[in-house]
Formats: C-alpha cells, structure tokens, sequence
C-alpha cells in the first residue's frame, strides 16, 4: 500500500471461458469478505454476463487479515486505488475493455468516495453501489433501534471479532477500547475513529459519509437501496437531489431489505441484472 504500512490485499480473479466485456470489481461490506454470499452469487452472475471479476478484500478483510496491521472503514478508498494501480501493473490487459465497480453497504459508500475523488485516474466505465449507508450518523442510529438489537448485537460481535484478528499484538489499551465497546457508536468512537485520525465517531461520520462525495462524481454511477432497508434509512436517500448530477441515477424499489433483491423465478438477484442492465447501457455510450 502506498502509505508505507506494508499492508497487503488479498483478491481472487475469475475470468470466463469466453471474455466479452470489461472487468467489474466487487468491494464487500462490514464484517465482509471475498467469500460473502452476495460477493459469490455476483461473481457467478458477472462471469455468466462475460465479464472478468475480482473479489477484492478490503484491508484487513478475510484473507487480507494476516496481511494487514491497519484496517478498511467507511472512507477509506484509496485502498481501493492502490488496488487497481498494482493490477494495472500486473495484468494490464485485464483493464483493456474498461472496469466497471460495484459496491455493498459499506464497502458501496467506500466506492462512491473512490467514484468521486480516485476513479479519473483509471478506466472506469460505470459504478454501481448497493444499499450503501450514505448517512454513516443515520445509519448507526437506525441500526442501534431497538427493533435492531439483535442484528447490533451480531454485527458488534463481528466488529470485535475482526479488530481481535489483528496479525500484531494488541496494546493493553487497545484491548479494553475493543471488549468495551457496548455499541456500534462507542466502537467507532474509541476502536475506528482514534485508529485512522479521527476526533471520535461523529467525526468519522460527517467526514466519511457518501452524500459528501455524491455531488463530485462523473461516471454513470447507479444507487440502488430498497425503501423497506432495516439498518439504513430510505430518508437518506430521498433528502438528496439526484437529479442534480447526471452521472447518478436511483433505482428505490420499495422492497428488497438490506443486500437482499431477490428476483422471482431466477438464479440472480435483481440488483445484479439491474446494474447489469445499467452497466451495458453506459458501455455502449
């Protein structure tokens, strides 16, 4: 990585048996990794589309946990930089026919910081960022609802998991900040916020969130969030004036849950062949 950590990402290439289109680039969510359900069901969809696919694990995800002393979170996309410059160096030819990037939950608000400020410097044809939480601050609220408390308390414990993982010892401080974390708020206030420059969570918020990077993007870039999404707020979505940037376009379906647009009678879900469908279009531009 470029900022002399020596941190190293791990990512699995496919490519089809007959390659006819670019390649898409697959960034997880939180607690994700390259073996996430989503991540799998996309990669077959893409590879059955003729695109080439590579499941990136982010910074200290799955497999590139051993390999990193730091770790992702939701604004860091230069990572995702870094990443596609040391594949341009190694399979330039992959990059040929364009890369077309898409994004889950967090890793989806990742992208848009990517799409707004890094994607210039690369091929990138068209992005597409499911169910990302937009409103870091609405969506750490939401998730801590009580309606929500079993999934916070899930999803804390994979939180802390992970953070656990770390391939260097931990200090003693480090330590208590990570088993006394009692919510999603108090970890990105005393784990995520002082690991990566940030005065505290709220901070990390107003700094990170994508409705601060929407306005900056120029390639066609499709939001997809269902209205029904548990853990992120539809208001988010609806509060912002999409139509005063053409690159963006929003499909709100009024359900499909969290990463979860299932389509009736076929193997792939909706938001794949949506941003198929999106990507095709913006190809043929």
């Amino acid at each position: 990585m470029r900022d002399g950590s020596g941190d190293r990402l791990v990512a699995k290439l496919h490519e089809p048996a007959e390659p006819r289109r670019g390649l898409v680039v697959l960034v997880h969510g939180l607690t994700g990794c390259e073996d996430s359900f989503y991540i799998r069901v996309s990669t077959q969809y893409w590879l059955s589309s003729g695109y080439a696919v590579l499941r990136l694990n982010l910074r200290g995800a799955g497999p590139s946990r051993p390999l990193c002393r730091l770790h992702y979170h939701a604004g860091r996309s230069a990572d995702l930089r870094d990443a596609l410059e040391s594949l341009r160096a190694l399979a330039p030819q992959l990059l040929n026919r364009g890369i077309f990037l898409v994004g889950y939950s967090l890793g989806a608000n990742l992208l848009i910081r990517f799409l707004a400020e890094e994607a210039s410097a690369f091929p990138v044809v068209a992005g597409a960022c499911v169910s990302a939480p937009i409103d870091l601050k609405a969506a750490q609220r939401r998730i801590m609802d009580s309606r929500n408390w079993i999934y916070h308390r899930y999803l804390l414990a994979r939180m802390r998991e992970e953070a656990l993982a770390a391939p260097v010892p931990l200090s003693e401080d480090e330590r208590n900040a990570i088993y006394s974390a009692a919510s999603v708020y108090d970890f990105d206030d005393q784990v995520v916020a002082p690991a990566n420059g940030f005065t505290g969570a709220d901070d990390y918020y107003a700094r990170c969130s994508g409705l601060r990077f929407l306005s900056k993007i120029v390639c066609p870039t499709l939001a997809v969030h269902a209205e029904n999404d548990p853990w992120i707020p539809a208001e988010s979505y609806r509060h912002f004036d999409w139509t005063a940037n053409p690159a963006l376009s929003l499909a709100m379906p009024r359900a499909g849950g969290h990463v979860g647009f299932h389509a009736q009678g076929s193997d792939f879900t909706w938001h794949d062949q949506e941003i198929g469908r999106f990507f095709a279009l913006a190809a043929a531009q």
